[in-house]
């Protein structure tokens, strides 16, 4: 069974999103033990509410499409009941370890919830479903930079250091689910599923994909000189920059299924890379 749920999850993406949310922290200066811990599972359930929303959502077009045919719910290896109950239980921990952050963290995770639950029927009726799951995934280092600080702003002042963290995210997975939709194109195209690639075509798909990387690394720039990073943070992002022009070079290989799936084995390492030079530049700064 936990195989099952395992599956229904793909756990792996979750601990690739994991650093999203520690940039934040550390942008916020790093917060204490028990920040980490909440935070983490913040992400963690949210990440398998949100998840679990999509699975149900989903289930009949993943039922039609051959790639996505033998997922959890249409495959019969779990009940749309028992993915709602762990949907439920997701939700109440996820606003539970909110709250024992800051009140902030707190009303603003029911937003989350509202915004994930939300997010699998874009596609139904827009191809800008890409940018809000970008935004979706935008809300980790906002959230856990508001975790440090408790605030992003006063009458006096408005600090927008996370929100271009959350720009670079946003930008990140975006030009990334573009390319992932490529897979999709004839399929969403005979369904009336809306996306990037099955409205515009792969070629221009790709041409929007590198622009949304383009602007992830701007504004990954952006926030670093807002924040005064040093050699480490630059270090890790220009490790980031030469993987994301590999991955656009991948995804215009002409065997495209073969590509996408080495551009997502390598797409992990993103992540801990940009936490690794910030944690490093945030540790030798404040020891």
């Amino acid at each position: 069974m936990i195989k099952k749920y395992y599956r229904l999850l793909m756990f792996e993406q979750t601990l690739f999103a994991l650093p999203f949310a520690y940039l934040g922290v550390l942008f916020a200066g790093g917060g204490t033990i028990e920040i980490w811990i909440w935070v983490t599972i913040a992400l963690v359930f949210a990440r398998t509410a949100g998840m679990s929303f999509n699975r149900i959502i989903d289930a009949d077009i993943d039922a039609l499409n051959p790639r996505t045919k033998d997922r959890a719910i249409p495959s019969g290896q779990l009940t749309i009941q028992q993915v709602w109950i762990l949907a439920a239980v997701s939700c109440v921990i996820f606003v539970l370890s909110a709250y024992m952050l800051n009140r902030l963290c707190f009303q603003l995770s029911f937003v989350a919830i509202a915004l994930m639950f939300f997010y699998s029927y874009f596609k139904r009726f827009t191809a800008a479903s890409h940018l809000y799951l970008g935004f979706i995934e935008a809300a980790a280092p906002i959230g856990g930079y508001v975790a440090v600080t408790g605030i992003f702003y006063t009458p006096s002042h408005f600090d927008v250091i996370p929100f271009i963290l959350g720009g670079a995210i946003m930008c990140w997975i975006a030009g990334l689910d573009v390319v992932y939709a490529i897979l999709d194109i004839d399929f969403d195209r005979k369904e009336g599923l809306k996306s990037i690639p099955a409205k515009y075509g792969k070629e221009r798909a790709m041409t929007i994909s590198l622009t949304l990387y383009v602007c992830a690394v701007a504004c990954l720039i952006g926030a670093g000189v807002l924040a005064r990073r040093k050699e480490a943070y630059w270090v890790a992002l220009a490790c980031a920059a030469v993987i994301f022009f590999y991955q656009q070079k991948l995804a215009r290989r002409p065997d495209q299924a073969a590509a996408i799936k080495e551009l997502f084995q390598i797409n992990a390492f993103i992540s801990p890379v940009l936490f690794v030079g910030t944690f490093i530049d945030v540790v030798v700064k404040y020891s």
